[in-house]
């Protein structure tokens, strides 16, 4: 057996010199006084400096910074951490299992990859996990010299900054793409956040890299009017609809003659109007055929209306509070905050649930979290669960996965599936081994695969009397308190997915959660009790009476879980129930995973019936497997089914349907890989402009450009009598032709390179008249400003075109084309005229763009020129450009020049804000 090794048995086999290296140097470290090893971080980025590589310092980097953990945080990286370090170093995806430290592990290849000086961004799944990582390995990296930054929602953008000038970054995949968008959109240099990608490390990888992959991220702006009253009135016209549920519509099956409005198609989670339907639609709006182009607006939202009624269902999909419509991740079970349905379905749910039917939005700029991740010059990312989705990790991202073993063997017990007839028997069955449990102190984790269903289960449990808690997105404010002390011996907590949770459940309960939720109710500050149980030295009154209070808690509880402990570990451990398969075996590996940690016993055991959506439906898909055996299980009444045959058939759909959701990421990548393109041309040509770039040349170029292509608009062609010499004049009316200059008769004595000439000096001699009176310096601010307003315009533009080109092409397979081949062949085209409307925006801005002469009386005498820009092409003010100061104005912050003794802002400069 030992010939056979696994790939991640191999490749951690090449490690061993590493490792052995790095153990070897434990024992200098540990001899260090603290100056001498956090003086080691100035030593190793000096041997960087003098032209080492990050893996020729590798082993004095870990085995410092492994003392430093050990130090700051009482906890000391096992070899199998190290390994784990190893293989983030090298851009890979670590499997580690719960409990085996993958947040301490993070510091190791974290601390290495700042030495560079690059920046190292650590990918957390929700906010109070980069939070608490943040505070407690930051006292860690600070220890060593290096500093340690957190992005969360709200932050200024001064603080955000300095975040992200940090050494190591915490925050989420959500705040790290969005900055990305954001920074992209800024107008000045000094509103950028972020300062490139180097090295991330995702956390929970498989959920942020796989689960969320299917949706882009998109920074909305409101469109200028109101929500349109038609989701109102197709919400009206839904309600009065009858809807036909089937499991998967046959391509060959007719529907015509079905008795209902709409049918819902289960499995694609799509709704469709059949005939019937389409008539009553007509009715309802007066008119007479809804295919019709003039209707496809009527057509469109009442399709959002019968989805939403159809297929999106309430505490599944979403739920409704105070703010409105919110959208649960069915991986995580959480809100996803900030996040609407697109194309108007979100609006159509509002309008469902009675809420305020929010503006339509406009989408200002996208990116899917394969190509925001594929920037970084090197990806790597840890999570309990990878191998499942290898081969997407390796096709999308080029990363491999390697398996590290546990620090201690794995003792948990996992039970074959038990199925039952229909859901109330399951129901009746979960019940009975939750008190089983129970009464005998075994605590229980029952995981549930949406919010309706928690609730029910929950219900089941309060006629029983059992006390319990409830985990989901509905009830998470006390998320982290319900996870830490759901290992307590007794303890039934109810889950809805368990993702990406980030407490360990920690069999008797977890005294360090249990010692500072206890300082909480004692007042003291959220800062202290974060440093709490540090080690650094401290003068600091308070912090020294935290950390007393602190150790004098964990001890207390500490004692008191140990026997507690002992006694859940006799009754076998953490018993993980799941109440039905998920779609993807990665997700029931992730629940499985929370028993068993660091060597603990614990069990498993997943409760099926044939009712569940899973097998209802995809268990039938090819060989008809379950329905033959729905056939074979008839006589049977409520007994269960420890049926190793039917486990075989859950999993062979859930492969179906792994792939299945592989390929819709593929296709959600396919066409934004289009849109990547585009995006980066775009975005370079933005920075450059943004990083100061003299962008003069190019607007000169710009300008002869759009001339040039006037000239071959209006007079084209070789028949002279076809030239529209009337529409040339009106085109660059009141910027190069005045109102009684050149009249058409006189223009069409010129030959067309004659007037092309005279056009093209005229444009220089204007813009070149501009400049002089601005003077360069305040002029080349303004074309800057002007070219990426019109870049960010234009392309915005382009964004939502590219949208609606891409939802004309969804039937193009039906025609025996690619849809993704067109839209690349037809994005193209369109990207090369966003470029020349890129052009023309900017040349007729600049040329139309008219200079005042302000002066304005100082409080203390004398007079101060200003200059204000107006954009008014076409004899219409567009908008107005920055004022832009004399350039003998002191600096704001400047002592006042009239020996007032204030700054210059707050005394002549006040008249000037």
């Amino acid at each position: 057996m030992g010939l056979f090794k696994t790939y991640s048995e191999r490749q951690i086999k090449k490690m061993s010199r590493i490792l052995d290296r790095i153990e070897s140097l434990a024992d200098k470290y540990r001899n260090m006084t603290n100056e001498e090893l956090s003086g080691t971080t100035a030593l190793l980025k000096k041997r960087l400096a003098d032209g080492e590589t990050l893996d020729d310092i590798l082993p004095d980097a870990f085995a410092a910074i492994r003392e430093a953990d050990d130090r700051i945080l009482g906890k000391r990286p096992f070899r199998v951490q190290l390994i784990g370090g190893i293989v983030l170093h090298q851009g890979r995806i670590a499997e580690m299992k719960t409990g085996e430290g993958k947040t301490l592990v993070a510091t190791l290849p974290a601390y290495l990859n700042a030495l560079s000086g690059e920046g190292v961004h650590i990918v957390t799944v929700n906010e109070y996990l980069a939070r608490r990582d943040s505070e407690e390995m930051g006292r860690v990296f600070a220890f060593m010299g290096l500093s340690t930054g957190l992005v969360v929602q709200g932050m200024k953008i001064e603080a955000r900054q300095a975040a992200y000038n940090s050494d190591i970054t915490y925050g989420t995949n959500n705040e790290f793409g969005f900055d990305y968008l954001r920074d992209n959109m800024m107008p000045s240099r000094k509103f950028v956040s972020q300062r490139g990608q180097a090295f991330a490390i995702v956390d929970e990888v498989d959920s942020v890299l796989i689960d969320e992959a299917r949706t882009p991220l998109i920074i909305s702006g409101s469109a200028e009017e109101e929500a349109s009253d038609m989701y109102d009135r197709a919400n009206d016209l839904a309600k009065r609809m009858r809807k036909l549920v089937i499991k998967e519509m046959d391509t060959k099956q007719s529907y015509d003659d079905v008795d209902a409005d709409y049918i819902v198609d289960e499995k694609a989670k799509n709704a469709i109007l059949t005939p019937n339907g389409v008539k009553k639609a007509e009715e309802f709006f007066g008119i007479e055929t809804l295919s019709d182009r003039e209707n496809s607006e009527i057509a469109h939202h009442v399709n959002l209306a019968i989805r939403a009624h159809g297929t999106m269902k309430r505490d599944v999909d979403y739920v409704v509070n105070k703010d409105g419509v919110k959208i649960v991740d069915d991986f995580t079970g959480r809100i996803l905050h900030g996040r609407r349905y697109s194309d108007g379905l979100h609006q159509a749910i509002e309008a469902k649930e009675g809420v305020k039917v929010e503006k339509e939005n406009r989408t200002l700029a996208t990116i899917t979290f394969q190509n925001y991740f594929r920037l970084y010059k090197k990806l790597s990312g840890m999570t309990g669960t990878a191998l499942t989705e290898e081969a997407e990790f390796n096709e999308i991202y080029n990363v491999d996965v390697i398996e590290i073993p546990t620090n201690r063997p794995m003792i948990r017990i996992d039970h074959p599936d038990i199925a039952y007839r229909n859901i109330e028997q399951k129901y009746d069955a979960v019940v009975r081994q939750i008190i089983a449990c129970h009464e005998k102190g075994q605590p229980v984790l029952v995981g549930t695969v949406s919010i309706d269903k928690s609730e029910e289960l929950s219900e089941r449990l309060k006629q029983e009397g059992i006390v319990h808690n409830v985990l989901n997105a509905k009830i998470h404010d006390k998320e982290a308190e319900i996870v830490a002390q759901a290992g307590k011996l007794g303890a039934v907590t109810i889950s809805t997915n368990m993702a990406g949770r980030g407490t360990d459940i920690m069999l008797g309960g977890n005294p360090e959660h249990m010692a500072k939720t206890e300082m909480r109710k004692m007042g003291f500050d959220e800062d202290l009790i974060a440093d709490a149980n540090g080690c650094t030295e401290t003068d600091d009154e308070d912090v020294i009476e935290a950390r007393e209070t602190f150790r004098e808690l964990y001890g207390k509880y500490k004692a008191q879980i140990a026997p507690e402990a002992d006694k859940v570990r006799e009754a076998g451990g953490l018993f993980i129930l799941g109440t039905e398969r998920h779609e993807s075996r990665r997700v029931d590996n992730q629940l499985r995973g929370r028993s068993g940690r660091q060597g603990d016993p614990g069990e498993s055991r997943f409760f099926i019936s044939f009712e569940d959506d899973l097998p209802r439906l995809f268990g039938s898909i090819g060989s008809g497997m379950m329905s033959g055996m729905m056939g074979k299980m008839a006589f049977l009444d409520d007994g269960p089914i420890d049926y190793k045959f039917f486990s075989s058939a859950i999993e062979t759909a859930q492969k179906k349907v792994e792939a299945r959701n592989f390929q819709l990421r593929k296709n959600v990548i396919s066409y934004d890989d289009v849109m990547n393109q585009q995006r980066n041309v775009i975005y370079k040509q933005r920075n450059d402009v943004l990083m100061g770039e003299n962008v003069s040349d190019t607007v000169r170029k710009m300008i002869l450009s759009t001339i040039d292509s006037a000239i071959e608009r209006y007079l084209g062609g070789d028949e002279v009598e076809n030239y529209d010499y009337v529409g040339l004049r009106e085109h660059y009316k009141g910027i190069l032709f005045e109102n009684n200059d050149l009249s058409p008769e006189e223009l069409s004595a010129l030959s067309k390179s004659e007037i092309n000439e005279m056009l093209c000096d005229r444009a220089m001699t204007l813009y070149e008249s501009k400049e002089k009176l601005l003077g360069s310096e305040a002029f080349r601010e303004v074309e800057r400003r002007i070219l990426l307003d019109s870049v960010d315009d234009s392309w915005m533009e382009h964004i939502d075109a590219m949208d609606d080109l891409k939802d004309s092409l969804r039937f193009q397979s039906y025609a025996q084309r690619d849809p993704v081949t067109e839209y690349r062949i037809i994005g193209a085209e369109m990207f090369d005229a966003m470029v020349d409307d890129i052009k023309e925006r900017t040349a007729r801005i600049i040329l139309a763009l008219t200079v005042t002469k302000a002066n304005k009386k100082k409080e203390h005498g004398g007079k101060q020129t200003k200059y204000i820009c107006h954009f008014a092409g076409d004899g219409k003010a567009k908008k107005q450009a920055p004022i832009v100061k004399d350039k003998n104005e002191p600096d704001r912050n400047a002592p006042c020049p009239c020996g007032s003794g204030k700054k210059y802002k707050k005394c002549c400069g006040i008249s000037n804000r």
